[in-house]
C-alpha cells in the first residue's frame, strides 16, 4: 500500500528496499571499471571521434557521472520541482544531449554503455541521497507521536517517479554492448533516445494498471510506432558508407578472396588462436578468423559487426575503411544472401 504521507501506525518491522539499488550500482561501477577503464583503448575510445588518452577518457566517463547526477540534482531542487510534468520533459531533453555528447566522445557500444551509467548513477543517487533519508525522517517522526513533514513524502514522491520511469530503458542500455545494429548504427544517440520513450510509454502502462485508473492501451500503439522507427533508424546506411558503396566495384567483383584478405587484415589480430594484441589471451567470444572456413563460417556475423553496423573493429582500431565495409555488404547481399530466419539460427 502506498501513502500520500505515511501509514497512522509504524509496523513492527521494517523493510528497506535500498540495498538492491546500492549492490546494482556497485556492480555496474566495477564491471565500468574492469571492462571499459582497463581496456579503454579497445572499448572506450575511438579514436576517428576523439582521439583521447586513456587517463582522459577515463577522467570522462567518471566526471561525466557525477555531473549529471549534480544537474539532475539541482533540478529538481530548483522551482521546477513543483512542475513535476515540466521538469521530466526537460530531463528528457538533458537524456537527449547525455546520449549525443557521449557518441561525439566514446565507440559506439561505450556510448550507450554511459548513459545507462549515467541514468543508473542517478538512480542509485536518489536512492541514497533523498528517499531513504527522507523516509528515515518520516519514520522517526511517527515513532515519536510527530505529524510528518508532508514535504519530505512529495520530495521521494518525486524521484521515486523518476526512477520508477527510467527502469526500463536502464535495462536496454545495459545490454546495449550485445546489438550492434543499436550501438554501432550512425543514429545509436537517436535510437537510445527513442528507447527512453518507450519505457516511459509502457511503464505508464502499467503504473496506469496497478492504480486501476484505467487501461490505457494507446501506449501499445505508441511503443510499437517509436520501435518500428528505431528498426527504421538501424537499417539505415550511414552517409560516408553509401558514397564508398556507390565507387566501389560492383558486387560480382568482390571475390571471396579479397574478402577473407580484409577480415584477416583487419579482424584476426584479436580473432585469433593468439591474439597479438595486447591484453587479450583469447579471442573475443571465442571466434576465430584465420581461415577460409572460419570466416566463410562467421560471414553472417562479419556482416551484421563489420558490414552494415561499425561494431567491429572496437573504436575501429585496425583502420578498417569504409570502402572495406562496403565491399562486405556488397559481397554478401551478392553472394550468400540468406533469410534473416538462417542468419538468426548461424548467430545462434
Amino acid at each position: 500500500t502506498k501513502f500520500a504521507v505515511a501509514p497512522d501506525a509504524m509496523p513492527e518491522h521494517l523493510t528497506w528496499f535500498k540495498w538492491e539499488s546500492y549492490a546494482t550500482w556497485l556492480s555496474g561501477a566495477a564491471l565500468l571499471m574492469v571492462l571499459y577503464w582497463s581496456g579503454a583503448e579497445l572499448y572506450l575510445i575511438d579514436t576517428e571521434k576523439f582521439d583521447l588518452s586513456v587517463w582522459q577518457a577515463i577522467a570522462f566517463s567518471a566526471g561525466s557521472l557525477a555531473i549529471g547526477w549534480i544537474l539532475y540534482d539541482a533540478m529538481c531542487k530548483s522551482p521546477l520541482g513543483h512542475r513535476p510534468t515540466l521538469l521530466m520533459i526537460l530531463l528528457f531533453g538533458v537524456v537527449v544531449g547525455a546520449a549525443w555528447g557521449y557518441d561525439q566522445v566514446f565507440a559506439g557500444r561505450a556510448a550507450l554503455l554511459h548513459l545507462g551509467a549515467f541514468t543508473a548513477t542517478i538512480m542509485s543517487a536518489n536512492v541514497f541521497f533523498i528517499i531513504i533519508p527522507n523516509q528515515r525522517i518520516v519514520v522517526a517522526d511517527l515513532k515519536a507521536g510527530r505529524t510528518p513533514d508532508p514535504e519530505y513524502g512529495r520530495i521521494a514522491k518525486l524521484r521515486s517517479t523518476h526512477n520508477n520511469y527510467l527502469t526500463l530503458p536502464v535495462i536496454f542500455l545495459m545490454l546495449s554492448n550485445h546489438y550492434p545494429l543499436a550501438f554501432a548504427s550512425h543514429y545509436n544517440w537517436v535510437i537510445a533516445s527513442l528507447v527512453f520513450l518507450i519505457g516511459v510509454v509502457i511503464r505508464h502502462y502499467f503504473n496506469s494498471r496497478h492504480a486501476r485508473s484505467g487501461n490505457p492501451h494507446w501506449t501499445w500503439a505508441a511503443a510499437a510506432v517509436i520501435f518500428i522507427g528505431i528498426v527504421w533508424l538501424s537499417s539505415l546506411t550511414p552517409p560516408i558508407q553509401k558514397t564508398s558503396a556507390a565507387t566501389s566495384r560492383p558486387a560480382q567483383l568482390h571475390q571471396f578472396a579479397e574478402i577473407a584478405d580484409i577480415v584477416r587484415t583487419r579482424c584476426a589480430m584479436c580473432h585469433a588462436a593468439e591474439p597479438v594484441w595486447d591484453g587479450l589471451r583469447h579471442p573475443p567470444g571465442n571466434l576465430r578468423l584465420e581461415t577460409d572456413a572460419e570466416i566463410a563460417h562467421a560471414s553472417p556475423l562479419i556482416f551484421l559487426h563489420s558490414g552494415i553496423s561499425r561494431a567491429m573493429p572496437p573504436g575501429n582500431l585496425s583502420a578498417m575503411q569504409p570502402s572495406e565495409r562496403a565491399a562486405i555488404v556488397a559481397w554478401y547481399t551478392a553472394r550468400a544472401a540468406p533469410s534473416v530466419e538462417t542468419i538468426l539460427q548461424r548467430m545462434q
